[in-house]
């Protein structure tokens, strides 16, 4: 009798996105090894330069490099974008455990209280905290983490709710397991998937929340480049050097979109 093996699929759908995000990641650890000049330093009579061979990226008002103030910006930027999906996946999730385990009244506060949270567009509490909180790229982080945790620990809820009353759950307390046990060896377990799965696509909405914070002017001081802050500086020349805005732009969209096309795979991986 033979036996077959169930592989998984492979979608070649997500290599370009994986890539791309492999490409930033590197430039946030490593980003004299991919663009070795002073983002800081100019060349007076390099200003405005467009694309070229010389300048990838062309040169900004004050003969800068664009292409390496855009690779050292990933650093504070994708840093910034990791620590706040981290914050509102661990906070949102042990939210959404607690609740799901716990049900009654405990989960029906803590639901309400999520769900008057979610009415909220995330960039408008993330504005609110980090106008609260103040200037800085780890005050932006924050302010963005805080926002992002309704949206996962509403999930988590959902799937714990789910989880918790599978038939292996309810093999698993007639066999004497405890509560604790249960919850993290069965329960935690088969609900975390789809958390995982969202917290890809969250981070293409931190990356763009901490790039519009970075914008406003909320994020690091100047001359520190961000990504935000290199499209706002940019703002004034648009007529004449549109590559300062556009390029820029690009790589957050492309990260954004990478970001939450591997996101949907991982979930239609779970689904299938």
């Amino acid at each position: 009798m033979s036996v077959l093996e169930v592989r998984p699929r492979f979608r070649w759908s997500i290599v370009l996105p994986t890539v791309v995000l492999l490409i930033v990641l590197g430039w946030a650890i490593g980003p004299a090894l991919f663009a070795g000049g002073d983002p800081l330093r100019g060349v007076p009579a390099e200003k405005l330069r467009g694309p070229s061979a010389g300048h990838w990226f062309g040169t900004d008002n004050l003969g800068r490099d664009l292409y390496t103030r855009v690779v050292h910006a990933t650093q504070l930027s994708v840093t910034a974008t990791v620590f706040a999906v981290a914050l509102g996946l661990v906070v949102g999730a042990l939210l959404g455990l607690f609740a799901g385990a716990i049900g009654g009244a405990v989960d029906a506060v803590i639901m309400r209280i999520v769900d008057v949270l979610l009415s909220i567009p995330e960039l408008l509490s993330a504005l609110v905290l980090v106008t609260a909180l103040g200037f800085g790229t780890r005050n932006v982080a924050i302010a963005v983490g805080v926002a992002l945790v309704p949206t996962f620990a509403r999930v988590m809820r959902a799937e714990v709710v789910r989880v918790r009353r599978a038939p292996y759950v309810e093999a698993a307390f007639a066999a004497g397991v405890r509560w604790p046990g249960v919850l993290v060896r069965h329960v935690l377990r088969n609900a975390y998937a789809p958390v995982a799965a969202l917290a890809a696509v969250e981070f293409g909405v931190a990356v763009l929340a901490v790039s519009s914070l970075s914008f406003l002017g909320y994020g690091a001081r100047p001359p520190t480049p961000e990504w935000g802050s290199l499209i706002a500086d940019g703002r004034s020349y648009l007529a004449t050097a549109w590559w300062l805005t556009t390029l820029p732009g690009l790589v957050i969209v492309a990260v954004v979109l990478s970001a939450q096309r591997i996101g949907r795979a991982v979930a239609a991986e779970k689904d299938g």
